[in-house]
This record gives structure tokens, sequence and C-alpha cells, in this order.
């Protein structure tokens, strides 16, 4: 699979659906087991996702979109223990695994994926270059 952002996430935004806001909202960080998930066009909400190890975590509020590229601060989990991570998701929480959004799906050219955690941190850092998080 390559990255992708989530179709539905997509329809959301151009009909102006609730929960898209990704500088103004709750955008969350997981790491998935891809043994565990599959990616699919058709998933729309957190109740759809399986797989993560450890606890998401919310990217930090230096997000930006500008010009279609979304961009945010750096993420760490801490202690983390689980099986092997091969793969992000972001998603929008709202506290409700029903209307929290995905957004998208990150496997393909990130730094220090895949990871065996061991109980300690576990850094992600996001590309500094023209596509920052993802671009649409």
């Amino acid at each position: 699979m390559a990255n992708a952002i989530y179709p539905l996430y997509k329809e959301a935004l151009l009909s102006g659906a609730a929960n898209i806001d990704l500088v103004g909202g709750t955008p969350k960080l997981a790491l998935i087991d891809t043994g565990a998930y599959t990616y699919s066009a058709a998933h729309q909400f957190l109740t759809s996702l399986t797989g993560i190890v450890g606890t998401a975590t919310a990217i930090p509020a230096t997000r930006t979109v500008t010009n279609g590229v979304f961009d945010g601060g750096d993420v760490t989990f801490v202690a983390v223990t689980g099986v092997t991570v091969e793969a992000l998701v972001i998603y929008i929480d709202t506290g409700v695994p029903g209307t929290s959004r995905l957004v998208a799906y990150l496997d393909t050219s990130i730094t220090g994926l895949p990871v065996t955690p061991n109980g300690g941190d576990i850094g992600v850092t996001f590309d500094n270059g023209v596509n920052k998080i993802f671009a649409l």
C-alpha cells in the first residue's frame, strides 16, 4: 500500500461535513500494525481502525494548512510496547470513535518504520520538504 488520503475524508472536505478541521480540531496520530489492519478506501471513522499499537497521540498545535499542504510538529509516543508498527494513521479525534474521522494512511517513506516497540519512546519526524505531513 502507498500513502493515501482516505477518500471519505476528501468527500467530507468537499461537502463541508463535520469533523474535518486539521488545524482547529484535534488530529491524532496512531501507530498501526499492518498485520491487524488493512487499509480500505471504504473506512471512514476510528471504529474501522484495528491494529493500533500503544496510545494515539495528538499532533502538536503548531499545525498549519498552506496551499493544500498539511504540516505539524513532530510526535513522540511514550513508553510504547506491543507488536511491530509498519504504518501511521491520522484521524480527527472527537472523543467518540464513531465520529472520529480517518484522514490519512501513511506507510511509505516514513523514517523509522517499521519499528518494534521495546518499552521506550517512538518519535515520528515529519518531512520538512515540500509535502510536509501530506499534500492534497
